[in-house]
């Protein structure tokens, strides 16, 4: 596995538990033992989580795994004849099989690095750094308005800093939500007294003796900051792979096995791959995927040959607000609230296009979301080719 964090280490697991007894390496870029991402940006930012909390076995379960962990050494090439993994380190890997895992890095603003008191937040020492700056400082800019910006805006207000989030859509998370969705959860950051500047581009940064001092907008426009968040989104960790004769496409391009050649597979953040009932090639960002996709690519690897068809599904939480979506949510999708109440900020919706359900949306009602599920799952199953 090159990628230790929660696919690598699904993929391990699942191997073990449908027989696989061979040799297991998980080489990963980090100095920690595999953890998790999702509380990096809501616990571990606030201090009610310490950071040893993240990792996502006890010492004795990985070593139950009966896996070598090579940590802090990236994968710096791969010859794809041989199988062989070079990494940074100078050690050179072979294997029958290789799962990549290097999931995504933050994507960056010019010039971000060139001044202090700005962060992208994707492993635990940004957590840490990003967290030591928010208890000094006064006024954070978030640029960004999806789901990570969204979340770290979220912590931030609650740790009582002064917020304004920054960047091109109209509303929270209106690309991953929509209009409807994205205007309440853009009343609630309102309501928690989250200053929001969007529908504008950001132009870049402005800086004072060598830190960061505020964000300018396209308008001209520059919102003062002590300290500054990119969340502007993520690219594929393929940098590696760019010499291996592997397609790379937004993500390693691999078939509805999650193949990306012979005996090479792609899991979790970094894998495009084609979703056989929809008929596209997808790559999702998310906590849920990596186990669900770690588990059909270690059936594959021992010979199962199964496509890999997921409902999608991601969740958020955001101050008091818990939201579950199932599905699919498709830009100029109709939405319908089938329980509970949108105005009480407690209800399920279903997202429908051409008169088929794409998708169900839950805001705090985790149970009923759950069980509309279903009726996502019934839409897609006339999709599915008859060989799946």
């Amino acid at each position: 596995m090159v990628g230790s964090s929660a696919a690598g280490l699904a993929t391990a697991e699942a191997l073990r538990r449908q027989g696989y007894q061979g040799t297991l390496t998980l080489l990963g870029g980090e100095p920690h033992l595999p953890y998790d991402r999702p509380p990096l940006s809501k616990q571990v930012l606030a201090g009610t989580w310490e950071p040893d909390r993240t990792q996502l076995r006890p010492t004795a379960a990985l070593d139950a795994l009966n896996a070598e962990f090579i940590q802090d050494d990236r994968a710096t090439g791969l010859d794809l004849p041989t199988r062989t993994i070079r990494t940074a380190s100078g050690r050179a890997l072979h294997a029958e099989a290789i799962v990549v895992a290097t999931g995504v890095a933050p994507r960056r603003l010019s010039g971000q690095d060139e001044l202090s008191g700005v962060h992208v937040l994707r492993t635990l020492a940004d957590a840490s750094a990003l967290r030591t700056d928010l208890l000094t400082c006064r006024r954070l800019v978030v640029v960004g308005e999806g789901v990570l910006g969204s979340e770290i805006a979220a912590t931030a207000r609650g740790m009582g800093v002064q917020v304004t989030m920054a960047g091109p859509q109209t509303a929270p998370m209106a690309t991953q939500f929509g209009p409807a969705m994205a205007s309440l959860l853009g009343n609630l950051h309102l309501e928690r007294g989250v200053v929001l500047r969007l529908g504008t581009g950001v132009d870049g940064l402005v800086g004072r003796d060598g830190r960061v001092s505020g964000v300018r907008l396209a308008s001209g426009e520059v919102l003062p900051a002590d300290v500054v968040v990119v969340a502007i989104g993520s690219i594929p960790a393929t940098a590696w792979l760019a010499d291996s004769g592997l397609e790379i496409q937004n993500g390693l391009v691999c078939d509805s096995r999650c193949r990306a050649g012979d005996g090479i597979y792609g899991v979790g953040d970094v894998a495009r791959w084609q979703h056989q009932t929809l008929d596209v090639l997808m790559r999702l960002e998310n906590r849920t995927n990596a186990t669900e996709q770690a588990a059909a690519v270690a059936a594959n690897i021992l010979g199962a040959e199964l496509p890999y068809c997921p409902v999608p599904y991601f969740w958020t939480d955001q101050f008091d607000a818990k939201i579950q979506a199932h599905g699919v949510l498709p830009a100029g999708a109709e939405m319908t609230v089938v329980e509970g109440d949108a105005a009480a900020r407690r209800f399920v919706a279903l997202f429908h296009r051409g008169g088929r359900v794409t998708g169900v949306i839950g805001w705090n009602m985790p149970k009923q979301t759950r069980q509309h599920r279903q009726e996502v799952v019934d839409a897609l199953a006339p999709l599915a080719p008859a060989h799946a």
